[in-house]
């Protein structure tokens, strides 16, 4: 079945590839016009620009072994190359997670005040040197996924259709270590994610319960400025856990069931991260703001579409207890 969708699950991915990078490539230029005129970026935008431009390294690179396997069908290209670029795709996958729970956990210290001492002066270094954190992830990731050149087999003997260059923990160490990767790669930073859920959420249903109070339920309570970053941030939350769940069973079918599934894995990080950078853009009121006008612009170049312009907006915003920096 996944054989005969191969081709249509690589022209889906180029798809999304395509449109993946282009909001994201849109995010990080934004990003780098507004460092120009303002020289200097706020901790999130630091963390947002180093996601962006990981998830375009992962598409090209991605699309790009994909492309060679479908090429490729009797693997005269050497292994070696589909080795790398799949060590290169496992270690920017792993920036991925860790970049987008990085970026979770920096919202949730903004908008949830924690009374720990201990807690707050542990937060507060570490969004001291955002900056840094941001070089170390890669790093991580490069060095958790070398181990797969040893522990994982280079032969591919999945069931059917396989592919060149696919490595497989066919061996014990090599399937103890894709626990590991696993749990450092997904389950962990989706237990922070969850986390920092699980905080936003309390934070908003306080925060809506007093604003209830004062004024005796006598309008619905308002957010504000925080509204837009708490849905970002929730929305980030979701789409996270559903990639997460998805991906371990994807590779659970790989490790334990011998299913040759590693392109379902490109296609759903691809979904993934044009969703995710779909949700930044939402939540980057500039961005947002910038990217409806310059869609504007383009159709007004042709009358005929003009029914498809986004009208754009001022909306008003009460003033809310607490503003957060986005």
């Amino acid at each position: 079945m996944l054989g005969a969708n191969k081709v249509a699950i690589w022209v889906m991915t180029g798809l999304l590839s395509v449109t993946s990078v282009f909001f994201n490539l849109y995010i990080f230029l934004m990003s780098l016009r507004n460092y120009r005129e303002k020289k200097q970026w706020s901790a999130s935008e630091t963390i947002i620009v180093a996601l962006s431009a990981a998830d375009i390294f992962h598409h090209v690179v991605c699309y790009f072994w994909m492309t060679m396997d479908e090429m490729d069908k009797g693997c005269h290209i050497v292994h070696l190359q589909y080795t790398l670029m799949l060590l290169v795709v496992f270690s920017l996958k792993f920036t991925i997670m860790w970049d987008t729970t990085f970026l979770t956990f920096y919202y949730s210290t903004k908008l949830v005040s924690t009374p720990n001492h201990c807690y707050t002066q542990i937060q507060t270094t570490i969004l001291k040197h955002v900056t840094l954190a941001v070089f170390v992830i890669p790093l991580c990731g490069l060095s958790t996924c070398m181990p797969m050149l040893a522990v994982f087999h280079e032969d591919n003997y999945t069931q059917v259709n396989q592919d060149c260059g696919v490595l497989i923990p066919d061996t014990y160490p090599g399937k103890i270590y894709e626990v590991i990767y696993l749990l450092l790669s997904d389950v962990l930073p989706g237990l922070i994610t969850t986390k920092c859920c699980v905080s936003i959420s309390i934070h908003l249903a306080n925060h809506l319960r007093h604003m209830k109070a004062s004024t005796n339920g006598a309008h619905c309570p308002k957010l504000g400025t925080q509204l837009r970053v708490i849905r970002m941030a929730l929305s980030l939350v979701v789409i996270f856990l559903i990639f997460l769940m998805v991906d371990l069973y994807v590779n659970y079918q790989i490790s334990v069931n011998h299913e040759n599934a590693i392109v379902l894995t490109f296609l759903f990080i691809s979904i993934y991260t044009t969703v995710t950078a779909m949700v930044l853009i939402y939540g980057k009121k500039t961005l947002w703001k910038t990217l409806l006008h310059d869609y504007n612009v383009c159709l007004d170049g042709c009358a005929c579409l003009s029914f498809l312009k986004v009208p754009e907006q001022k909306t008003k915003h009460s003033i809310a207890p607490a503003k957060v920096k986005n």
